[in-house]
């Protein structure tokens, strides 16, 4: 088994939902003292839609991913770990609240 170094939470958003992702990351790094990225208004990497990432320890996964799960409110989340794969990170090792997106995997080969 890979060794998991961290986790990223990956909130996809539109212009219709901007301010619901902000105030859904900002309270999640205020609350669990996670890492805020910045909101990203284009597709950014292999994300297809506008997003806004928050970087945590797997310590943090336990508490802050339920949290997500039942305060997102309508808003798909991408959750994934960080092993050194990033391929395979963003493939086999994904986790998935609500919609289900297609990644440009090709950005990270």
């Amino acid at each position: 088994m890979s060794e998991i170094t961290g986790f990223h939470a990956h909130i996809y958003f539109d212009d219709a939902s901007i301010g619901q992702a902000r105030a859904l990351c900002e309270a999640a790094r205020d609350e669990f003292g996670v890492e805020m990225g910045r909101v990203h208004e284009r597709p950014v990497g292999p994300h297809p839609y506008w997003s806004c990432q928050l970087a945590f320890r797997p310590e943090t996964f336990g508490s802050l991913v339920p949290w997500l799960a039942t305060n997102r409110n309508g808003l798909s989340v991408f959750v994934h770990p960080e092993t050194g794969d990033a391929v395979t990170d963003h493939t086999d090792h994904a986790i998935w609240m609500g919609e289900i997106a297609d990644l440009d995997i090709s950005t990270l080969r």
